[in-house]
């Protein structure tokens, strides 16, 4: 778990919100979250299985990859994924360079990446499994995409504002250019959603992240 201060500060100082806000916030949004995430694990169940049996054929290893990550309030939870990577990469951070010699945890074609885990990551598809996330309360459809511990750990403590709200399968960061801006050095756009928050919010970013899923903007 992270400090209780960073909280109490963000607190302080988030701008009041109506009382529609926060009924959509603390209630109609995790209800949606629910039943919107079992519907569509039910519907896109087979592809999600044919997915589990392409990485099982194309490499050795578990077809799930389970990692922590920093979720509300700083609480570190275990996030799915479909294993994109090889099993002998062990699933930690490594810094490489990028082609413009910037530091870089995710960059394109990394070689760690399996032929079926650029496929996934292209469809988004490796994504699926964290509606058990969000079923179990750690994350929710919308909202600031949940970070490596490792990185949180280095936050300046105005970064922490994120954790206020669940994170999400998919958010502003993501429609806004996705894996071509890493999260730690666009908190901005979390922190717009975080203050912003409504139904309107949240519907404008999840038909921008259907579009952006389609033609697999920024995915690698």
């Amino acid at each position: 778990m992270l400090g209780r201060d960073p909280w109490l500060t963000v607190m302080a100082h988030l701008p009041k919100v109506d009382v529609a806000r926060l009924l959509y916030a603390t209630i109609i949004k995790r209800a949606t979250d629910i039943i919107v995430s079992v519907l569509l694990l039910i519907v896109l169940s087979p592809i999600l299985l044919i997915a589990m049996i392409a990485i099982r054929l194309d490499s050795p290893g578990n077809a799930i990859f389970v990692q922590d990550r920093v979720g509300r309030n700083g609480r570190i939870f275990r996030l799915y994924k479909l294993r994109t990577m090889s099993a002998s990469s062990g699933g930690k951070v490594a810094w490489m360079v990028d082609a413009d010699g910037k530091k870089r945890h995710k960059v394109r074609n990394d070689p760690r990446v399996t032929r079926v885990g650029k496929w996934l990551r292209a469809t988004s598809v490796d994504e699926l499994p964290q509606l058990v996330n969000i079923i179990k309360g750690d994350m929710s459809l919308i909202g600031p995409r949940p970070e490596l511990v490792e990185i949180v750990r280095n936050y300046e403590d105005w970064q922490h504002q994120r954790h206020i709200v669940r994170p999400g399968l998919t958010g502003w960061w993501q429609v806004s250019g996705r894996s071509d801006k890493p999260m730690h050095e666009n908190t901005e756009l979390d922190l717009y959603y975080v203050r912003g928050q409504s139904f309107k919010l949240d519907a404008l970013i999840a038909l921008k992240t259907i579009r952006v899923v389609i033609k697999g903007l920024g995915a690698f």
